[in-house]
């Protein structure tokens, strides 16, 4: 294959792409460190100045810290595609390579999801060195590994992605033509993370024991220029930025926290988080459907925002966010849905509470109307709201946006935050206090459980509660003899 001496950053293709095509998530393994898993695949384009040759360098931009790497699969399109079927699709596959899909989370935040900036700048799209020829591989039996500085950091093959290689293909030809030349990157499994100045990445995709693409090395620079705050806006990272960037696994109750949960009152880690300067963390103006259950789970959320009859032409029908929110709903996790506390209308009915049951979902909370009231206690999930109400969603709420931070009740709820509800009421807990706040309400209820004791006993409360030294030295000694 011959390039000019001025494409020497395409020489890892057999020419500059028309179009590159990046799908969001597709290896379990990735989902499964972001906490969630896509039904279908999502897809995001790419500049193919973006593109870079093997051997090269990439910069860091002045000013940002949050550059990772993502290896890939690549594939290069061969033949014209559209509305191919999936039995037909990989024939219109050429070649196979490996692919750096280099991403910038500093501006992740600011693109809201189109990726332009955050993954399209110059050198952004490593791809090389070599190709394989498509016909000769299985695209099942595809391995992809990453190295950085010499240590392996990805290893996974195409046997642990949720959407097959022809899958994708066939899906995209049904939304525009794929051209010959044309690159699809096919996702990253899990084990990507930031890269600095200095660094080094190696990409390789392989047939284990058969041929390979070779060893796509890109090293990492200091770029000199930082962006222009009076031309756009800047890079700006938070919490959320770091850790996804950082390939950290998001918080998950485990079967021991939950338990732990399940068995302390609410009132006791209120009690907790206000000793810790938390104290808008409950949910006002909802009682529970079944007052003797209790509530364990993190937030998934619905936005629901006032009743306005073109905007509810435009979002109520079709799968809305309302439907969307329910029918991926995740085993453990609790439903919140914001609804300004208007309990003028039912925010959901039976069938949603019994999809979510279904999905096994923790319970919902709402802090709007309930419709089906008796139907939905009937479906046994733990469900907390302001009361029964007869009319459809429409009369009062718009369906908006799911899995963002809601008012619920007066408090704030973050997508991940940990639930927990009883008979009091629902409370809000920040995911990092959790265990520190179960531990030291559990704690506190066995203090308490004594106190209660003693006082059944005939003892004043008087230096009992709270206890003076001589009380706590008693209280000490009870629980060593245990």
């Amino acid at each position: 294959m011959t390039q000019d001496s001025t494409d020497e950053r395409f020489s890892g293709l057999p020419a500059r792409p028309g179009k590159i095509v990046a799908v969001h998530l597709s290896y379990a393994s990735r989902a499964d460190q972001r906490g969630r898993r896509p039904v279908h695949p999502s897809y995001f384009l790419k500049p193919s100045s973006s593109v870079a040759a093997s051997g090269g360098t990439v910069e860091r931009p002045l000013g940002t810290e949050l550059l990772a790497f993502e290896g890939e699969i690549a594939l290069v399109i061969g033949s014209t595609a559209r509305r191919v079927p999936l039995d037909r699709a990989w024939e219109h596959v050429a070649w196979v390579t490996a692919a750096n899909d280099l991403g910038l989370y500093d501006l992740r935040a600011n693109d809201k999801g189109s990726n332009v900036r955050s993954k399209g700048g110059d050198g952004f799209t490593p791809v090389g060195p070599d190709l394989l020829d498509a016909r000769a591989v299985d695209p099942r039996a595809l391995r992809l590994r990453t190295w950085v500085n010499g240590e392996l950091r990805q290893d996974d093959t195409t046997a642990g992605l949720l959407f097959p290689l022809p899958q994708v293909v066939a899906d995209l030809s049904q939304h525009l033509t794929l051209e010959p030349g044309d690159v699809i990157l096919t996702g990253t499994p899990a084990g990507s993370s930031v890269v600095g100045p200095g660094d080094v990445v190696e990409v390789e995709v392989d047939v284990p024991g058969g041929p390979t693409s070779g060893r796509l090395v890109t090293t990492v620079i200091e770029g000199p220029h930082a962006f222009d705050a009076a031309l756009g806006s800047l890079p700006a990272v938070d919490d959320r930025q770091r850790a996804e960037a950082w390939g950290r696994e998001p918080f998950r109750l485990t079967a021991e926290l939950r338990e732990k949960l399940g068995r302390t009152p609410v009132a006791a880690l209120s009690a907790q988080l206000r000793k810790r300067g938390l104290d808008q963390v409950t949910i006002d103006g909802v009682h529970p459907m079944h007052p003797d259950g209790t509530l364990v789970g993190t937030a998934r959320t619905l936005r629901l925002v006032p009743a306005r009859e073109d905007l509810f032409a435009r979002h109520g029908g079709g799968h809305n966010a309302q439907k969307r929110a329910f029918d991926t709903v995740g085993e453990g996790e609790v439903l919140v849905i914001e609804a300004r506390g208007e309990a003028g209308s039912g925010t959901f009915g039976d069938i949603l509470a019994l999809r979510a049951h279904v999905r096994g979902a923790a319970g919902i909370v709402t802090d709007g109307g309930v419709r089906d009231h008796a139907a939905v206690a009937a479906v046994g999930i733990p469900v907390y709201s302001a009361g029964a109400h007869p009319a459809v969603l429409g009369r009062r709420h718009v369906p908006w946006d799911v899995d963002v931070a809601v008012a619920c009740g007066g408090t704030t709820v973050e997508p991940g935050d940990v639930l927990v509800g009883d008979g009091d009421g629902v409370v809000v807990i920040p995911p990092a206090l959790v265990e520190e706040v179960v531990d030291a309400a559990l704690a506190q209820e066995e203090e308490d459980g004594w106190i209660a004791q003693q006082v059944a006993a005939g003892h004043p409360v008087d230096g009992l509660f709270p206890m003076d030294p001589a009380w706590r030295a008693r209280f000490d000694a009870w629980r060593a003899s245990r």
